[in-house]
């Protein structure tokens, strides 16, 4: 299949001793990215609040939303901030994380990238845009320094209460965030050694 497929496929992913073959990423990658990305933000932030300069945020708004939906569309290894993060931990054993959750989080900041961008470059200031960006930074912060998915555990939420579909094969989330009662047993899971399952790109 094409390389261009959303999120990757692992050879020696398990669940109850079954192979299965399900997109991920990985955490480490997806969290260098949050960082990247929150930091540029809050650069951006400090001009537009300290300075009142604006340009910066009004194209680093447009970058992010540039920025996440290629994560959305075609995954993180083609997005520039991704790009870099895997770069960055290349050399660190990866922890594997179920693509589709992401995917969720991802539109959820698409959406917010989205709104800012508008906001910013139509000329809407004070606290409008300034509650929407510290969201999107606080966000940021806790995905890339706590590895806490804010998305993921929203997702994880909506198809335990049956209000979303989960993946067919299998969800693995970093903390156990995307986990259904009774289903931990016997996998392999984000958090597990690299060593066990190798990436395959599909």
């Amino acid at each position: 299949m094409s390389s261009w497929t959303f999120g990757e496929t692992v050879a020696g992913l398990t669940v109850d001793g079954r192979e299965v073959r399900t997109a991920v990423f990985n955490e480490h990658g997806v969290r260098a990215a949050a960082g990247l990305t929150m930091v540029i933000g809050a650069v951006a932030f400090s001009y537009a609040y300290f300075d009142r300069d604006y340009v910066p945020l009004q194209v680093v708004t447009v970058f992010f939303f540039f920025e996440f939906l290629i994560r959305v569309t075609v995954g993180l290894r083609y997005s520039p901030m991704g790009v870099i993060g895997l770069w960055m931990v290349q050399r660190k054993p990866p922890e594997w994380a179920s693509a589709k959750p992401k995917r969720f989080a991802w539109t959820m900041a698409l959406a917010l990238s989205g709104a800012m961008a508008i906001i910013t470059n139509v000329g809407i200031r004070g606290y409008l845009p300034r509650t929407i960006c510290l969201i999107c930074l606080a966000l940021m912060w806790m995905e890339s320094v706590l590895g806490l998915c804010v998305g993921c555990e929203i997702h994880g939420f909506l198809v335990r209460r049956g209000w979303a579909k989960k993946d067919p094969a299998f969800e693995i989330c970093a903390h156990g965030a995307c986990e259904i009662p009774g289903a931990r047993a016997g996998t392999t899971w984000a958090g597990a050694p690299a060593s066990e399952p190798a990436a395959v790109e599909r």
